[in-house]
């Protein structure tokens, strides 16, 4: 998620991702001075390495709900902060090994890892970082951290297993696609939410709560990511618009256009995606097919009815500081144009 503005729905003003966080920012600054602590490595070349780690660092949103599910479940903690250490680690880690899949050159501007580094090291940095957290948890005694943590990893990988079959085959439906998405991108949005929930309080209830809007908010978000593919400013959104397409990835909005067109129109949409040349224009066409088709309003309006039940997750919670920011966040994940 990269910073920008959006309009909420209830107030129609303008407002900043930094101020949907600033009720935790002050937590925010010291998790980010104990996660660097926690990255320094006597190897050099590992120190070197997860020193630009750090400098690839995003909006860092995962551990900001640690600290907003903790603050909404009484405060921020010690716990909080070794929560959002490990969920960032994971995050880190997946990062650089998906870099390593997908043969990216690119992260958040800079050179990846392995473009860098080669593969390799990517592989065995990303390995550390997830090794790092999961021996974090254990030495702080943090058993029911590293269950979700090594829930979610587990997750992730089927999630990600499962969206290469369907690629190869170019045949996934709507339920195969919220799987993968839930356990890619919703998994770990949701195991933050439920960690810093953890940290503050031993209310189930209050946990599961936080846990569910976690994993709304990640499939809200992932499916709102999807259509930017084939709406999105390239140089706000930091990808080339239709870069899904030619990876071959079937997301919702042509999931639904395709169930809404005749065999010959389907088949004319895989043989272009199944296509090596001239893909710059084949794009084109397949988001114009997606778009005549109603696929583009009918992911919007999937991922809006994540987005509400979102927020009817922590309903019951009272009004706070915290509880305004992530219903502040529901809204900028699905008002973002970037």
């Amino acid at each position: 998620m990269r910073e920008g503005v959006l309009i909420t729905k209830k107030s129609g003003k303008f407002v900043n991702i930094k101020d949907v966080t600033l009720s935790v920012a002050d937590d925010v600054e010291v998790f980010k001075r104990k996660y660097k602590e926690v990255l320094h490595a006597q190897n050099t070349l590992v120190d070197k390495v997860t020193r630009y780690v750090l400098r690839q660092q995003g909006k860092q949103i995962r551990p900001v709900l640690v600290m907003l599910s903790a603050k909404i479940c009484g405060g921020v903690t010690e716990a909080s902060y070794r929560g959002a250490i490990m969920v960032e680690l994971l995050h880190s880690a997946t990062l650089i090994h998906d870099d390593v899949v997908d043969s990216a050159e690119m992260r958040r501007g800079l050179p990846s890892i392995n473009a860098l580094w080669k593969n390799k090291i990517s592989v065995l940095i990303g390995d550390y970082l997830l090794s790092k957290g999961l021996l974090y948890s254990l030495e702080f005694k943090d058993y029911g951290f590293l269950h979700m943590v090594s829930e979610a990893v587990r997750r992730m990988s089927e999630g990600e297993i499962l969206q290469i079959q369907k690629t190869r085959s170019l045949d996934i439906s709507e339920e195969d696609y919220l799987s993968v998405i839930s356990d890619k991108t919703a998994s770990l949005i949701s195991s933050a939410c439920a960690m810093g929930a953890m940290s503050a309080t031993t209310d189930e209830g209050d946990i599961a709560a936080l846990k569910r809007y976690g994993e709304y908010l990640g499939l809200a978000f992932q499916i709102r990511d999807d259509t930017l593919d084939y709406t999105g400013d390239s140089k706000k959104t930091g990808k080339q618009m239709g870069i899904d397409i030619k990876d071959k990835k079937i997301t919702l909005p042509l999931i639904y256009a395709l169930s809404h067109a005749s065999s010959a129109e389907q088949n004319s949409i895989r043989s272009i995606l199944k296509s090596s040349r001239k893909r710059a224009v084949k794009s084109s066409e397949v988001i114009a097919f997606v778009t005549s088709k109603g696929g583009l309003d009918y992911a919007t309006q999937v991922a809006e009815g994540f987005a509400e039940k979102a927020v009817a997750s922590i309903h019951p919670f009272p009004d706070c500081p915290a509880k305004t920011s992530l219903i502040q966040l529901v809204d900028f994940v699905m008002n973002r144009q970037y």
